[in-house]
């Protein structure tokens, strides 16, 4: 995987020069409206990958600025200093120091919130000392307006010596100015923001000199941060810390008291160019709702309350589309099937069209979870979920940054993991990463909805409470307390003396941008059709070609014994076309690799054939629809049905129906536990470094997802 992405990072790094495109980084604050500015410059013409070397997602898109002039933006992690606490941050400095960087910028956007720009000016003046051309984009101007703060834009400009852009990033406005000032020849910021000690200048100027660099400041950048920057050589290194030895640089104190300058420099220049007109006498409308979403008692009942919400309305809304992609398949099917005949039309519908259809079905439901985080988001409400679980977090060994890849989980385990580097403390961050692919993704949603439709009935309570959409919610948190139960028992287990802390910012409350959250549904899907999807059709077709022959000619020695048993028993044609295919299927490659794994996975009340689904479903979740939509598709005869027909028709070695609420439920809790994706421990160990870590995870999961299941087929059955 790690080539592929790299050999796309050097295609499209070849292109931009071959264009001459310009590059423009985005960096700002946390919760400045970055992100919404990102949407705003490249629309849907965005990828993700990594920064190279590093495990930390790089957004970049292209944005048109004018009709002559195009420019790639760069999406940078939003910081509040150039003197990083977290990969994240690292990634900037990585950046922005090493010139020879094929993503260096000609130019930053620098975004602040307008209504906080003391706090939003110190990375500001940092960046202006590093003397990259910049423009300043002075965001949430509606929300300065609401506080009663009035900025002097003219004066402004002026006295930070770079171009000043008003913007309200999420309904767009200023977002063409700010693209025709930075389609523009800029000069890099002249003014000097904070004037290095003297007695400093020595060791700057043998720095400078030694690495060729054309500006001071950069030059004690190098010194405060060598350790951290990824381009330089170990030689370097050595050198920087020799020199840092003789000349007795205390690096923490003098970030200390170059932050207090600069402080002192923002408050002088804010005097002349902002002005409050109005004291804010009562509290501002997000404390006042803070008291209620972050209350103690009610706060989780609410959070409890929009997670229900959001599972009723994965069932209750999903249902109707999602019958009409699973009916209009099995439709497709059967009229390719009363018009064609032969091997590739077999391929084509019960291999290529029968994994098609565990891809699309389950469209409507990725589309409206991602739409909820996504408005969870937006709205500011995500933050506050954080806090609240930070208490909690901590009894169980982790703390409230946490609960960011916890709840990421549900989207998808592996950015979920990649978001634990946010942690500062090792003993929190491992557990993070260890417990994280309990949280179910949206990856279990096709098993889960498949198996509760066919076991439990659509019921309401109170004419809105779906039944089915309490049992989701149910398996959902079932895996949150495997998960916080796992981290309680690591608590334990790891030994470590690093205390930790938990500071976070709340951002205002907001009306979402429907555009952004469009962007996010679009996205996602896409991702899921395009990379699960190729998956899902990839192991359908396989799984037609071992399931559609065997070695030798034992699938036609099974039919002629099978159609002679019939005559004896004297079957119809229908039955015995149908137990044809089932004996067929059994002598096959895949019926014979599932009935070796078979014994192991009996006692759960799993067959040969559930069996195959699982395996090939450790290369994605969702593979597991396709897989048994494939296998239940083989050799029949007649319609096709759809995905819930062919499950409820499967029988046992009795004649009863195969899929009871005791085998479903057991295969339910098994999905919900163990580690069933490839990917989640590939990431795992990139974040490691170590194969210890995934290794336990897989036969730490795969037990308690082996025992649980057994428990429930047991007492149930």
């Amino acid at each position: 995987m790690a080539g592929v992405i790299d050999t796309a990072e050097a295609a499209e790094v070849k292109k931009v020069v071959d264009n001459s495109i310009s590059k423009i980084a985005l960096i700002g604050n946390p919760n400045c409206g970055k992100s919404s500015l990102f949407n705003q410059l490249t629309g849907l013409n965005q990828k993700v990958g990594n920064f190279p070397g590093v495990t930390v997602d790089k957004k970049t898109g292209i944005s048109q600025l004018t009709p002559q002039h195009k420019a790639q933006v760069i999406d940078l992690p939003g910081t509040y200093s150039l003197y990083p606490k977290s990969l994240d941050e690292k990634v900037i400095i990585d950046l922005l120091y090493n010139k020879k960087s094929d993503l260096y910028p000609d130019v930053l956007i620098i975004t602040v919130d307008a209504s906080n720009l003391k706090r939003n000016l110190l990375l500001f003046t940092q960046l202006a000392d590093l003397e990259i051309p910049a423009v300043l984009g002075l965001n949430m101007m509606d929300v300065a307006e609401t506080h009663g703060v009035k900025i002097n834009l003219k004066q402004l400009q002026e006295d930070l010596g770079v171009p000043v852009i008003p913007l309200n990033a999420r309904n767009g406005i200023g977002v063409a100015a700010l693209k025709i000032v930075t389609s523009q020849p800029l000069d890099k910021p002249e003014r000097k923001f904070f004037q290095i000690p003297e007695e400093l200048m020595v060791l700057v100027r043998q720095i400078r000199y030694y690495f060729e660099l054309k500006n001071d400041y950069l030059a004690l950048q190098y010194a405060h941060q060598y350790k951290k920057l990824s381009f330089l050589s170990e030689a370097d290194k050595d050198y920087i810390a020799d020199l840092l030895q003789k000349y007795q640089f205390k690096s923490n104190a003098l970030q200390a008291s170059e932050t207090i300058e600069r402080y002192t420099v923002i408050n002088e220049l804010l005097l002349d160019s902002v002005q409050v007109t109005r004291a804010e006498s009562n509290e501002k409308f997000s404390n006042k709702l803070d008291q209620v979403l972050t209350h103690k008692v009610w706060g989780y009942l609410i959070f409890f309350t929009v997670l229900f919400m959001l599972f009723q309305a994965i069932f209750a809304w999903a249902q109707y589309p999602m019958d009409l992609i699973d009916q209009g398949i099995a439709n497709l099917n059967s009229w390719i099937q009363g018009r064609f005949d032969g091997p590739l039309v077999n391929l084509l519908t019960e291999g290529v069209l029968a994994g098609l259809g565990g891809v699309f079905m389950f469209i409507p439901q990725i589309a409206i979870l991602f739409a909820f985080i996504a408005i969870l988001e937006e709205t500011g409400y995500m933050a506050r979920v954080t806090f609240m679980m930070d208490k909690i977090m901590r009894k169980f060994g982790l703390n409230g940054k946490s609960i960011v890849p916890l709840i990421s989980g549900v989207a998808c385990a592996v950015p979920a993991v990649m978001a634990a580097r946010n942690i500062d403390n090792w003993k929190d961050r491992m557990i993070t990463i260890f417990v994280t692919p309990l949280m179910s993704c949206s990856a279990r949603i096709p098993v889960y909805t498949v198996l509760i439709a066919l076991v439990v009935p659509e019921k309401y309570y109170f004419g809105f409470l779906n039944l089915q959409g309490i049992i989701l919610m149910g398996l959902y948190l079932f895996g949150f307390i495997a998960a916080v139960g796992s981290a309680w028992a690591m608590k334990k287990i790891l030994k470590a003396r690093e205390r930790s802390y938990f500071i976070m910012e709340f951002p205002v409350y907001k009306m979402p941008r429907w555009k952004n959250v469009g962007i996010t549904i679009v996205e996602k899907v896409k991702a899921f059709v395009f990379e699960a999807g190729k998956v899902i059709i990839a192991i359908s077709v396989i799984l037609w070609v071992l399931a559609s022959y065997g070695p030798g000619n034992n699938l036609e020695r099974v039919e002629q014994k099978v159609r002679q048993e019939a005559v004896i028993k004297n079957l119809s044609e229908a039955e015995t076309n149908n137990l044809v295919a089932s004996q067929k299927l059994e002598a096959s490659y895949a019926g014979i690799f599932g009935r070796a794994i078979e014994p192991a996975i009996r006692p759960l009340g799993f067959d040969w054939k559930i069996g195959i689904a699982l395996l090939t479903s450790f290369a994605a979740r969702e593979v597991f629809v396709g897989t048994i939509s494939t296998i239940y598709s083989v050799g029949e005869e007649e319609n096709i049905g759809t995905i819930k027909e062919k499950l409820m028709a499967e029988k046992d070695e009795f004649g009863q129906p195969f899929f009871t609420p005791a085998r479903a439920f057991s295969l339910l809790i098994y999905y919900v536990l163990a580690m069933q994706c490839m990917s989640t421990l590939a990431v795992v160990y990139r974040e490691t470094r170590s194969w210890k870590w995934p290794v336990m995870q897989l036969f730490y999961m795969s037990g308690l997802a082996y025992l649980c299941s057994y428990i429930v087929f047991q007492v149930f059955k």
